[in-house]
């Protein structure tokens, strides 16, 4: 069961929240309540960072409405921005494994789809959920015959399935085969990311704590899916959506209402601005 909040006393400082599944609803919009919400944490001087497997201009959209000022880590940390969407940090995937990646999700009859730099390849323009990410991420992807020749600055390589049983099995396989070379881990339950090592969620709680020297019992993390259960385990108080499933909210201290419901302004009121 999810701890209470009197176990977290430290006074939270920063909030980093995963977006899709937890900040936005399932149609992909910011609630006037969530905007509020986050207002909210910068008029207490809570620092507020978003973190997703989206790229960075995937997230542009919601740069001016939330004002975010803090570094924004895109492909779970593969690539750090700033608000002008400059690079800060980046860790691509070493360019040997690019290949042997696709090779294995491929296996596993997932499509697979390559983010290098700031674009995005596809090879089947018709193939599962691309019109949906390119509504979600708000540009279309590159058609290409091969990814042959693409291995350099490869940031995220994903796979792609509506088997979501197909997709678990692939994220083990993956963590079998390349053990701690990469970091493998579902973004939803379709998508099966495969990024650097350094690139997942936890490592980006602990970059922003260093970065901006908080330590990790005043962070708080809000998410939904397994790959958010990293930065749940480098914060105080971590909050498991409503629509996560049962072992993510079990790894969590709290559990908020649905994306749908409001489950992150809801969150943000009780456990953090305590309003609850």
């Amino acid at each position: 069961m999810p701890a209470s909040s009197s176990e977290s006393t430290a006074p939270i400082r920063l909030v980093l929240a995963d977006v899709d599944g937890t900040l936005v609803t399932q149609q992909k919009l910011l609630t006037e309540r969530a905007i509020a919400a986050v207002r909210a944490l910068g008029e207490a001087g809570i620092l507020f960072a978003i973190t997703s497997g989206r790229p960075p201009r995937g997230m542009a959209m919601l740069i001016e409405p939330l004002d975010l000022q803090m570094p924004i880590a895109a492909f779970n940390g593969g690539l750090f921005v700033d608000r002008e969407l400059s690079t800060l940090e980046r860790h691509p995937i070493p360019g040997e494994l690019v290949a042997p990646a696709v090779e294995l999700l491929e296996s596993f009859a997932l499509d697979v789809w390559i983010y290098c730099g700031a674009d995005w390849y596809v090879r089947d323009p018709e193939g599962s959920h691309v019109a949906h990410e390119a509504q979600t991420v708000q540009f279309e992807p590159t058609v290409v015959k091969s990814f042959a020749g693409i291995e350099d600055d490869v940031v995220k390589i994903v796979g792609v399935s509506d088997d979501h049983d197909a997709v678990q099995r692939a994220s083990e396989a993956a963590r079998g085969r390349f053990g701690e070379q990469v970091s493998a881990s579902r973004s939803q339950p379709y998508y099966l990311d495969v990024t650097h090592p350094e690139a997942n969620k936890g490592t980006v709680a602990r970059w922003l704590s260093a970065r901006y020297e908080i330590p990790s019992e005043q962070i708080a993390t809000i998410g939904d899916m397994p790959n958010d259960v990293l930065m749940f385990a480098h914060s105080g108080l971590s909050i498991a959506m409503g629509n996560a499933d049962r072992e993510v909210q079990r790894a969590s201290r709290q559990v908020t209402a649905t994306n749908d419901q409001d489950g992150f302004a809801i969150a943000v009121e009780r456990w953090i601005l305590g309003r609850g």
